[in-house]
């Protein structure tokens, strides 16, 4: 072991207050040249202070005791390899600083291979800079631009350099300049100098010819005639220039220049051709041209900001604008000092086009992140994969550099700093890794609070940044760009209060480590932790992976873009208590109830599941024979944040603001949870816009209000993107129906608001070019696919705008994607159209065709929609059965006997008892039947009723059956059921039907399911004779108890601003064109439609 320390003479120990701006400049630094050798251990210890001036190789280094080391910021390249670097206990390792940022260049290059014979360290691991507790590091490179947008779009093949053409006719007389920038092709400007009428015009076209700067083109035309006072000195200027016949310009000569300016002192002659003019009686006139086409193998990016301290041989990623994340590209930057402030010259043409504007509304303008930095920091790697379990899926080498921080670290601020080929595919080894350090802010007595900030981390196999069991981190201006696995990490569920600000994340992979990182094949592939025998789902177990993951909702997201994702943007998961190192930190269900932090000016683009998903929660327990899924597996989880995260206080929205969502193949956005409310988002061409989701968990859920509000949704922009050979979802599409990409098949039915559960809310809102066409059923709103869940009748839309759509609504029809449309909410679906904006008749309610349970006569159907119009007072019921479970309901209203409702349940079959769900019209009766006999016992919960709501139910029994029946009151948050008393109940001997009227005694809070008291419901337990048939009771029931049908809430009118077809129907006067119809019975359909609206009051007593 060879000890730094003892081998130094002297030191100078700084005292407790000293401050140095530049840490290299600080009195004391001992020069350290080291040399080259892999076996060198180095120490620095025992107050000693050196200063690295030159590269170096050793196997490691420790830092500790009061052991400083610093990098000289020197005008050559440094490059120091190392196996490690641990700053230990009193250890300091300084880069710079935040007031004098390093300047030169500088790589730290770990080195060494995963089955290497050293014994590798307990905590740190191997291949490392390791901050231990007491240490500090502080590495600060210079201050860059980390990431901006495209301000113009880039086309594949081309570069943003425009061609010039000169093309003048007769008519200007003289010498005519155009001066051109070689890159853009733009005349910069242009003269005419008259040297037949002036020998002073000869002068000036002498002058202006001398002052042309260097690097520019002159085109020149001597257009009718310019040699008459053309004197020797402007003669001599062009012939410097290269021209070979300006010296013998003759009368009405026309000669054509080109001239490239190489350098003050040398002009290169590109073109020179000379003619004369000739009039010919009726032959017209004679035109000059020049034309000059840019050609370089080189492309113009114009920028959103200047490209602060971007320079020549720097490299830059452009994100893709199309669903796929893999045509992000990289380019290299060259020299432009021709270029605007806001423009880089980048080497070689886009193969994709990447978009550089706002289209339809939405900003769509690619990122553009800067990943190279004059401090680097990357693992040395072998040219294939070896010696783990990884190379089953990677070809290469995965087993990088990392950077871990231990709890107790004195001081950390890293900024400045070009991270590649960092992360391991194995556990706790990533780029940047913050490890059970609780709080790093001023909570934690930090100051200045911790931070890393301006980093570049590219070509990374394990995550970017991880934030593990620590709070108040700053990470800033950080792009993470071609990683394995989540790329923005919060590990296990306490962390809080962290800020990712301005963090750009893209080409995120699958990786191997945590189901929630693998996809399809790892997932199968891959058995450690499961169950012996277990076979798994890789849409539900894994499939997860995201840019950011956020483990806990209390983190703020601000100004950040996940550009591209095998799987989610940003996904705010769930552990339902804290798992691994930092169990017990928290009381089971704590981030299911925490507020969420600030969510602000995020955007989601090119990721193949979602832009966004808020939902589902992690196994935080090991795999066993009731559970056989591995530990971390997906699992159900249901967010309802609450103040203090305590369900007995008052709710708190989760508040998403300015939210733009695009081109993600699935979702721009899945949010489920109590209380989240958007405002000013932006949805454009995702499969489906947006889908809010209650908790679905009742009766523990306590209902939602979700809304969206003052946001605009584009099904299908000018954002065609670009057909590539291995492109298989291309197709016509759009309001002009060219072929574009599409994010799923031709025919996917792409919805921009899709209604599933509720309650929601949907105001003030812009649908924007929604076509369909034939064999695809795009609607600005649309419902969830093959749906077994309830839908809400308090979801609610108003102020809705369209423009450019051909269908606002469709509910569904049997064919490609839609199934049978059997599932129970596929027959429930419902909205209300508070205004009228969607229906045009304010107040009304939309529902399926054929839910006969809330339809009346004056209902208006829209066949395009499948839907129809109606008015109403509506609520649900939950009937919820056990002993059987695995039976059908047949519901029927008692006004339209011959129209039952089949139910099959929300629940699926197994389950050990079942639940429908219909939405019902109040005030009127129903009859409840099996196809099974009837279950012993039922359970009837009133959902969405206020008080005084009632209906009347008779359920289907067999003779001889016995019954207890109570009411009572579920309170969710305490589990605890008050029984309210008995129920009037009559059980009908003929039909063996129980009849029970249902009221609700109690207030209900606006947003809620239940009452302000608790679920009211009625449960009925049977004793069901042995051997009974199934309990079907329609033939008995009907006629006897059906009917006539009334409208209790009459229709409301169609709004007046709007055409109608209804009014246009015939110049008759109204009342004799039903005059003629009511005597005839052939009066037209519209016809009546009209005369039942406006005189429902004569014809109600002939409507039967």
């Amino acid at each position: 072991l060879a000890c730094l320390g003892s081998q130094l003479m002297h030191s100078v120990t700084q005292t407790e207050g000293d401050q140095y701006m530049c840490p290299h400049k600080e009195p004391g630094l001992q020069p350290w040249m080291p040399g080259h050798s892999e076996d060198h251990r180095v120490t620095i210890g025992y107050g000693r202070k050196v200063l690295l001036t030159t590269s170096a190789t050793v196997h490691s280094i420790e830092i500790l005791n009061g052991g400083t080391l610093v990098i000289a910021d020197t005008k050559w390249p440094l490059l120091l390899r190392t196996k490690h670097i641990l700053i230990g206990n009193k250890g300091e390792l300084h880069i710079g600083s935040p007031d004098c940022p390093y300047k030169g260049n500088l790589t730290i290059s770990l080195f060494g291979r995963l089955d290497d014979s050293d014994e590798e360290h307990s905590y740190f691991g191997r291949k490392y800079i390791g901050v231990g507790t007491g240490g500090t590091l502080e590495i600060h490179g210079q201050n860059k631009l980390s990431w901006t947008f495209l301000n113009k779009t880039l086309n594949p093949g081309q570069s943003n350099q425009n061609n010039y053409l000169y093309q003048r006719s007769w008519g200007n007389r003289g010498i005519i300049i155009h001066i051109i920038d070689p890159k853009t092709g733009e005349v910069l400007h242009d003269d005419r100098f008259d040297t037949y009428r002036s020998k002073n015009e000869s002068r000036r076209l002498a002058k202006y010819v001398d002052g042309v700067e260097a690097g520019l083109i002159l085109a020149m035309v001597v257009n009718d005639e310019g040699s008459n006072n053309l004197e020797d000195s402007a003669k001599k200027s062009i012939s410097r220039l290269g021209s070979h016949h300006i010296s013998s310009l003759g009368f009405r000569y026309a000669l054509q220049y080109c001239f490239e300016m190489k350098h003050v002192s040398l002009w290169q002659l590109v073109m020179e051709t000379v003619f004369f003019y000739f009039l010919y009686k009726n032959k017209g006139k004679i035109n000059a041209s020049i034309s000059i086409d840019v050609l370089s193998n080189s492309s113009i990016l114009e920028l959103s900001d200047h490209p602060a301290g971007w320079g020549s041989g720097d490299r830059v990623v452009v994100a893709s604008t199309d669903y796929s994340m893999h045509q992000a590209e990289e380019f290299t930057l060259l020299p432009c000092p021709t270029c605007k402030s806001n423009e880089v010259k980048v080497k070689g043409k886009a193969k994709f086009v990447h978009v550089g504007e706002e289209v339809d509304g939405v900003d769509m303008r690619a990122e553009v992140g800067l990943l190279s930095r004059n401090i680097l920091l990357r693992g040395e790697m072998e040219p294939g994969c070896y010696g783990n379990e990884a190379c089953k899926f990677f070809s290469f080498d995965t087993f990088g550099g990392h950077l871990k921080v231990e709890r107790g670290f004195r001081a950390v601020h890293i900024s400045g700093v070009e991270l590649q080929h960092m992360g391991q595919q194995t556990m706790g080894h990533y780029p940047v890794h913050f490890h059970m350090n609780g709080d790093v802010d001023e909570k934690g007595g930090y100051d200045p609070p911790t931070s890393v900030s301006d980093l570049s981390i590219h070509h990374s196999f394990s995550r970017c940044v991880t934030i593990h069991s620590s709070n108040g981190l700053l990470v800033k201006d950080v792009v993470g760009y071609d990683t394995l696995g989540h790329c923005f990490f919060t590990e296990d569920g306490p962390e809080e209060r962290n800020t990712f600000d301005h963090c750009l994340g893209l080409m995120v992979r699958a990786g191997t480590l945590l189901p929630s990182d693998r996809d399809s094949k790892m997932c199968r592939d891959i058995t450690d932790g499961a169950y012996p025998g277990y076979v798994a789902n890789p849409r539900q177990d894994c499939s997860a992976t995201s840019t950011f993951w956020i483990a806990n909702p209390n983190n703020n997201l601000i100004n950040c873009a996940a550009a591209g994702s095998e799987e989610t943007g940003f996904w705010f998961i769930f552990h339902h208590v804290p798992t691994g190192p930092s169990e017990g930190l928290y009381s089971p269900g704590h981030t299911e109830h925490t507020p969420m932090g600030q969510f602000t000016n995020n955007r989601a683009h090119s990721n193949y599941r979602a832009g966004m998903i808020l939902d589902n929660g992690v196994k935080t327990t090991q795999a066993n024979d009731r559970d056989k899924r591995p530990f971390l597996s997906l699992v159900g989880a249901r967010y309802g944040p609450h103040q203090d995260a305590d369900p007995f206080k008052p709710r708190v929205p989760a508040l998403i603001h300015h939210f733009v969502a695009y081109k993600n193949q699935d979702h721009g956005a899945w949010l489920r949870g109590g209380d989240v409310w958007l405002d000013d988002c932006q949805f454009a061409d995702n499969g489906i816009g947006l889908t809010l989701a209650s908790g679905g968990t009742f009766p523990d859920d306590d209902g939602s209000h979700q809304q969206v509000k003052n946001s605009l949704f584009v099904g299908e922009s000018e954002n065609h993107g670009m057909l590539l050979p291995d492109n298989n979802v291309w197709g016509p599409g759009g309001s002009d129906p060219i072929g574009r990409t599409l994010p799923h098949g031709i025919d996917f039915p792409i919805r921009g608001m899709q209604i599933y559960d509720g309650p929601i809310n949907v105001q003030n809102c812009t649908f924007r070019k929604y076509t369909a066409m034939d064999g695809r059923h795009t609607s600005a709103f649309g419902f969830r696919l093959n749906n077994s869940w309830q839908s809400c009748p308090n979801n609610n839309v108003t102020d809705i705008t369209f423009d450019h759509i051909t269908s606002r609504v469709f509910f569904g029809e049997p064919g490609p994607w839609f199934n049978k449309m059997q599932m129970d909410g596929d027959k429930t679906t419902i909205f209300h159209d508070i205004d009228g904006s969607v229906s045009e008749y304010p107040g009304a309610f939309l529902v399926k065709e054929d839910n006969w349970l809330l339809r009346h006569p004056d209902c208006i159907d829209v066949p395009d929609w499948k839907a129809a119009i109606c008015s109403g007072h509506y609520a649900q019921i939950y009937v919820q059965t056990r002993n059987p479970a695995n039976l059908n309901m047949l519901i029927v209203r008692d006004e339209y006997p011959d129209r039952p409702l089949a139910l099959e349940g929300a629940l699926g079959k197994r389950k050990h008892y079942q639940q429908f769900q219909p939405v019902i019209t109040l005030a009127k009766g129903y009859t409840i039947h099996w196809d099974q006999a009837a279950p012993a016992e039922v359970t009837i919960w009133l959902i969405n009723f206020n008080r005084n709501d009632w209906i009347n139910v008779g359920l289907c029994y067999p003779q001889g059956t016995t019954f207890t029946i109570i009411s009572d009151i579920h309170n969710r948050l305490t589990k605890q059921t008050r029984k309210t008393g008995s129920i009037d109940d009559v059980f009908c001997v003929h039909c063996s039907l129980l009849f029970l009227k249902v009221k609700a005694h109690n207030d209900r809070e606006q947003f809620s399911f239940c009452s302000v008291k608790g679920c009211e419901r009625v449960k009925i337990t049977a004793v069901i004779p042995k051997g009974s048939l199934p309990s079907n009771c329609l033939a008995q029931a009907y006629p006897r108890h059906a009917e006539l049908p009334v409208v209790d809430v009459p229709m409301p009118r169609k709004m007046p601003n709007l055409v109608s077809s209804y009014t246009e129907v015939s110049n008759q006067p109204l009342f004799s064109i039903c005059k003629v119809g009511l005597r005839t019975g052939n009066m037209p359909d519209q016809h009546l439609e009209v005369f039942v609206m406006v005189f429902k009051p004569f014809l109600k007593k002939f409507i039967v």
